[in-house]
């Protein structure tokens, strides 16, 4: 029997290569990896991995960790990211999807459940690949959704998500940089971001994979929140009454956002929401009117 035929052991061997460079998800990355070349879900990798994987198989597999082992992101070598329970086409011209922005989805949906908000106007500022318009207008689906960015590059990637996930009847895309082009007069129910909030001081000792994604959707000044102020500042004139914004942060911005919150009078509540490890990750906001 070969290494290839009993998987498992093929499997933890090819691993070695991954765990070498200091990757330590090594074994889940092989099941992607093969789950992508054979196309199939993990459960059918290991109930019939052994007799797809044929030589031409193996090869493919050998050339990904050949590239993998360089620390270029595993997402970028496959071009697709799973988010929200859906696959995305990804490219180095967006941010890779974290489940952290998943949190976020997850809070959007749930408020305008329990707020009777039978069909939501959406915008998704700062969209990159998509993933959080094309999950709301996915999950919600009497949902409208704007979505913005400032690289034409990035929305060419949003785009095609979302005619491959086929929501492009209800997911608009614009080039703009915040809400520069976002008109007086266009008002949501729901206003979102994944804004860029990492220091430029720690950009530096950033993982090379995390460093592989577009700076300009990762780092935001000296105290990383000069897209937060952006938002605070301007977000505030597009939404509808008892409509939310709702954005993620960097760890520890949870308390100077609350101060620069205060320091605001347009803004009515504060609520920050923890990710699964306890982090501050989520800050919602509503504003008077």
């Amino acid at each position: 029997m070969t290494d290839k035929q009993y998987l498992p052991h093929y499997i933890a061997e090819k691993a070695k290569t991954l765990e070498a460079a200091g990757i330590e998800s090594a074994k889940a990355e092989l099941e992607w990896i093969l789950c992508h070349i054979l196309d199939v879900d993990r459960l059918n990798l290991y109930l019939h991995g052994s007799e797809l994987l044929t030589d031409d198989a193996c090869e493919h597999v050998d050339r990904i960790l050949v590239r993998r082992a360089t620390r270029e992101p595993l997402q970028f070598i496959l071009e697709e990211s799973w988010f929200y329970g859906r696959k995305f086409f990804v490219t180095p011209s967006v941010m890779a999807p974290t489940p952290e922005t998943e949190g976020l989805c997850e809070a959007a949906i749930k408020f305008a459940a329990t707020h009777g908000i039978d069909s939501p106007r959406v915008l998704d500022i700062g969209t990159g690949s998509g993933v959080i318009a094309i999950t709301m207008a996915s999950e919600v689906k009497t949902s409208s959704v704007l979505a913005v960015d400032v690289s034409e590059d990035a929305l060419e990637v949003a785009q095609e998500n979302g005619r491959a996930l086929e929501v492009q009847d209800r997911v608009s895309f614009r080039q703009s940089d915040f809400l520069s082009e976002v008109s007086d007069d266009e008002q949501f129910d729901l206003i979102l971001s994944n804004p860029p909030y990492i220091r430029e001081i720690d950009y530096a000792d950033l993982p090379p994979e995390v460093k592989a994604d577009p700076k300009i959707a990762m780092t935001s000044g000296d105290d990383g929140l000069n897209a937060v102020q952006v938002i605070l500042r301007d977000a505030p004139g597009h939404l509808a009454s008892g409509g939310r914004i709702m954005f993620e942060i960097g760890m520890g911005q949870s308390e100077p956002i609350a101060e620069l919150v205060m320091a605001d009078g347009r803004f009515n509540s504060f609520t920050c929401l923890k990710d699964l490890n306890d982090i501050d990750r989520i800050i919602i906001l509503g504003c008077e009117g």
